[in-house]
């Protein structure tokens, strides 16, 4: 697999890690990533508000109105920059489908941490879409961003999710309670260090 991206003008310092104000679209062998955009939310709806995708989620909306909106948000912020989440649409290559989306952020208070999240469409599960599309998200944040770890956090039930992280080289760090209106939710975390050992 290949990542590719146009490095253009020096990288900018900010809390801890780069920012990257002349973000190109990642390419993989089969796969292009690139910023969502508001166009994009009907297809990406249309897989979030799946039962099957959505219970392992937590997302607010899963509607196409909220999520076309949460984009128009996350266009704004450059990449590498803290206070919130940018998303990356991932596009076959070959025929340009919307097949999921990735998305990373700081972690509030971990200067070089970069948290990770990821979804693949049903109809496009089981052939390695997010494994390629998540190497490429980790590759990005140590090589460009300057991140020293990655991290993703996934139910402990989501067994897809979790060898997706394995994949990616993360070790599990955690294993935790979340406790909401009445509901107990049991959740993993994992990382990868930018020196490839596990973190502490």
């Amino acid at each position: 697999m290949t990542n590719r991206w146009k490095l253009g003008s020096r990288p900018v310092r900010l809390a801890g890690m780069d920012i990257d104000p002349d973000f190109q679209p990642l390419e993989t062998e089969r796969l292009i990533l690139r910023r969502s955009r508001p166009e994009d939310a009907e297809a990406i709806s249309t897989y979030r508000s799946d039962p099957e995708v959505n219970r392992h989620q937590g997302w607010e909306r899963t509607d196409a109105d909220g999520i076309r909106d949460e984009i128009k948000v996350m266009a704004a912020r450059t990449p590498g920059e803290p206070g919130g989440w940018v998303q990356l649409s991932l596009l076959e290559r070959e025929d340009g489908s919307l097949v999921g989306d990735v998305g990373f952020t700081h972690a509030d208070g971990e200067p070089g941490v970069i948290k990770i999240g990821y979804t693949v469409a049903p109809v496009f599960q089981g052939v390695g879409y997010a494994s390629e599309a998540v190497a490429a998200i980790v590759a990005y944040a140590f090589e460009r961003l300057g991140a020293t770890v990655v991290r993703a956090y996934a139910s402990a039930e989501n067994i897809a999710s979790i060898r997706v992280a394995e994949k990616a080289g993360m070790r599990l760090m955690e294993r935790f309670e979340h406790h909401s209106d009445g509901e107990t939710w049991h959740g993993v975390r994992y990382e990868v260090r930018r020196d490839g050992a596990s973190s502490s």
